[in-house]
């Protein structure tokens, strides 16, 4: 089958202009300390990113934002630390979670959706993880 070459450039040029056109969507993640008493060790990364270790005071949150991948693919995961426990979690991922507020307390860490639930429980692992 032959193309017409101008064919196949106009397609690539309306393409590349509706991609570019395309309104950035920014997603902001909150999360937010409701332990008693303890201070929280936030530790987030994506494929992309690390955003590193933060230690959140009671009452306070760790929040960033990003844009989303044109064709998907955005995921930010965390490890949390108090003390002896740890909880891992996938924070956010691109047309799965649209969740974007995380309240962490004694029993684990919950998500705003419709119900609030509890997306994981502490554990007690047999090393420290952040760092």
């Amino acid at each position: 089958m032959v193309f017409n070459n101008a064919l196949v450039t106009a397609v690539a040029l309306a393409t590349t202009m509706i991609i570019m056109a395309h309104p950035s969507v920014q997603v902001t993640v909150n999360i937010t300390n409701h332990l008693t008493e303890k201070i929280l060790i936030v530790h987030c990364r994506s494929k992309d990113d690390d955003l590193g270790a933060h230690p959140v005071a009671v009452g306070a949150s760790f929040h960033w934002s990003f844009g989303l991948e044109f064709f998907g693919g955005t995921r930010f995961s965390c490890k949390l630390a108090v003390e002896d426990k740890r909880i891992s979690f996938v924070a956010y991922e691109q047309g799965v979670d649209a969740v974007g507020d995380w309240f962490v307390l004694d029993d684990g860490v919950h998500g705003n959706g419709s119900p609030y639930f509890l997306k994981a429980a502490w554990r007690r692992p047999a090393h420290a993880f952040i760092s």
